[in-house]
């Protein structure tokens, strides 16, 4: 398992959403998330969950990630996305990457660094008995306004006998 977890801002508003943040820390002890993350989802930014990120950020297992983060990589993607990809690739052998948007993925797949979405978190609270329904889950994202593929919530569902 990565030694460092490090998660965009989709994921941690989704997970806020379904009131899935406090999985985190259940899952991988400590979350880190770069500044500009951060300022894309705390208050005054207008974002879902800014409570309970916050609330998360004060409890102490996320955290802002410390140190300077390395520009290996010019792409054109946000802020945010951006200096996840190079925080994994400063320490891509350690890193495991939470990001849920498309070119982001695509981009950290094509170099080599390991990633999960929401919907795996979401599976994985259900693999390790965190919630009772991945199914149920799924559902309050889908009355909101988080979108995740249909294919991915159903091979979700599948791995965890939904």
């Amino acid at each position: 398992m990565a030694r460092i977890v490090v998660i965009d801002s989709s994921p941690l508003i989704g997970l806020a959403i379904v009131d899935g943040l406090k999985w985190l820390p259940e899952l991988f002890s400590t979350v880190f998330l770069p500044e500009s993350v951060k300022q894309e989802v705390l208050p005054g930014k207008a974002a879902r969950g800014e409570e309970a990120i916050a609330h998360a950020l004060d409890a102490g297992w996320l955290k802002v990630w410390p140190e300077a983060i390395e520009p290996l990589l010019d792409i054109d993607l946000d802020r945010g996305e951006t200096d996840c990809i190079n925080l994994g690739l400063s320490h891509a052998d350690e890193v495991l990457l939470i990001m849920d948007e498309r070119a982001g993925r695509a981009v950290a797949k094509e170099k080599g660094l390991r990633i999960i979405g929401t919907a795996a978190i979401i599976g994985q609270a259900k693999k390790q008995g965190l919630i009772a329904s991945a199914r149920a889950v799924f559902e309050v994202l889908h009355r909101s306004d988080f979108r995740i593929a249909a294919a991915v919530i159903n091979q979700v569902l599948v791995s965890v006998n939904e």
